[in-house]
């Protein structure tokens, strides 16, 4: 799959659980719903993985943690708040940098249309 084809399934599968959820719920209740409909849909999750720190060649696990890697390619970061700021964005992007990845999906749950809710975050190595 590529990084589109992979992300269009994450977009859906989001839209999918806040159909059936609707908005103003805890974030890690929309965690456990969509960890659960992208392996329904076959894709492969790990969630809550480490994200370890590496300063002045030393590798430190510093309890970062990643809420939801799919297919090893896609970081997808959850919230449910009333709205994504900057710091939510910024955060997002030194996930990105400290994996070497290249692309991550921040989703706010918390909204009446989800697709307000989706910020897509390039790193641009």
């Amino acid at each position: 799959m590529t990084e589109n084809e992979i992300t269009n399934q994450i977009i859906n599968a989001s839209i999918e659980v806040h159909k059936t959820l609707g908005p103003g719920l805890l974030e890690s209740v929309y965690h456990e719903c969509l960890y659960h409909e992208l392996l329904q849909r076959g894709l492969h999750v790990e969630k809550e993985k480490n994200l370890p720190i590496v300063f002045k060649e030393v590798k430190l696990n510093a309890g970062y943690r990643i809420d939801l890697l799919v297919n090893q390619t896609i970081i997808v970061e959850l919230k449910s708040v009333e709205m994504i700021n900057d710091l939510h964005i910024a955060q997002t992007l030194t996930y990105l940098k400290l994996s070497n990845l290249k692309l991550a999906l921040l989703i706010n749950f918390n909204v009446p249309l989800l697709k307000n809710g989706i910020r897509r975050i390039a790193n641009h190595l």
